[in-house]
């Protein structure tokens, strides 16, 4: 039975891991990585199937219910598949997050697993664009995979990362893209993270993307759920939703419950944490690694990991810390 225990300095719950199965991806996105070649960690030094296993049992049996994979890429582990069971059978709630280029390759995986609810990256809704911000030609795939997760009764939620001046036209092409199907839409301000050229005059924010969409439709607000990072609203007569992630003009840390494990094996308090906890060597060494889990969340800081200077962050470009 789950004690909870993952309460941090400010009273805050967390009951949310974020795994990352690896830092590689099969595209380029450039808010995500560096422009520079980025060199993906060795596999020795990434965490192996049954330290996920073992380290996610311990977040279990401290109180986490909810385990999301990240990468990367997580579809790209050659052993993606068995870590989705082997975590499938914890008493937890089960999620992914995936660009979805391979996503056709794991649908009975998902559905043997328990996987409700699956979250694609996607950027725009044109093929060319897609080309230019990922420098990859799987649009049609993706499109594709993402009606074979809806046909099989999958919840989507479809992440954008809106940037200025480079995709922030394509917002109305989403929101109309819910009115025949049932697809979330979360549109998100660009964050800045080691190596993506973040400038706060590149970020499109929620209030200007709400503008846009308020021109052209009506819509409602919906209730958000505890400890929702989105605010969420549906546009008239809609089967589909939208919402938004202001994580740099509005940021929503009061109510975090998130934790993340890095692929190869750091603890982050939080997506902008300066500090990680080294959890793999001390697991590997046979130390128990309950205090370090504590102690790390114990160290969290009330607002953004304690960065308030976007301009002069320092943290890993966002494939190394798994988003």
């Amino acid at each position: 039975m789950a004690t909870t225990q993952l309460y941090d300095t400010f009273g805050r719950i967390h009951n949310y891991l974020r795994i990352s199965l690896t830092d590689a991806c099969n595209l380029r996105c450039t808010y995500c990585m560096p422009n520079e070649k980025i060199a993906v960690t060795p596999s020795a030094k990434l965490m192996q199937a049954d330290e996920i296993i073992g380290i996610a049992n311990t977040f279990v049996k401290l109180g986490v219910k909810k385990i999301r994979l990240t990468g990367g890429e997580p579809l790209m582990r050659k052993d993606a598949a068995l870590i989705i069971l082997q975590l499938s059978k914890l008493p937890v709630e089960l999620s992914i997050s995936t660009n979805a280029v391979l996503v056709d390759e794991f649908i009975d995986v998902f559905k043997q697993a328990n996987i409700k609810s699956v979250n694609v990256s996607l950027d725009t809704l044109n093929p060319d664009e897609f080309q230019a911000i990922t420098k990859r030609g799987d649009f049609q795939k993706i499109i594709n995979n993402i009606n074979l997760l809806l046909t099989n009764q999958f919840k989507v939620k479809v992440n954008m990362v809106v940037i200025k001046g480079v995709n922030e036209h394509a917002i109305l092409n989403f929101i109309n893209w819910t009115k025949d199907f049932p697809l979330d839409i979360r549109f998100i301000e660009f964050m800045p993270f080691e190596g993506n050229s973040w400038l706060r005059d590149k970020v499109f924010s929620y209030q200007e993307m709400l503008a846009i969409i308020s021109s052209h439709y009506d819509f409602d607000k919906i209730a958000d759920q505890p400890n929702d990072t989105a605010k969420n609203y549906r546009a008239k007569n809609h089967p589909g939703t939208f919402g938004f992630i202001t994580t740099v003009t509005e940021p929503f840390c009061g109510t975090c419950n998130r934790l993340r494990l890095t692929a190869d094996g750091k603890m982050k308090n939080c997506l902008f944490s300066q500090t990680e906890t080294d959890i793999l060597s001390a697991f590997r060494n046979g130390q128990s690694i309950e205090p370090l889990i504590l102690t790390c969340l114990h160290d969290k800081k009330q607002t953004l990991g304690g960065c308030f200077d976007f301009e002069n962050i320092e943290n890993r470009s966002m494939i190394k810390i798994g988003g």
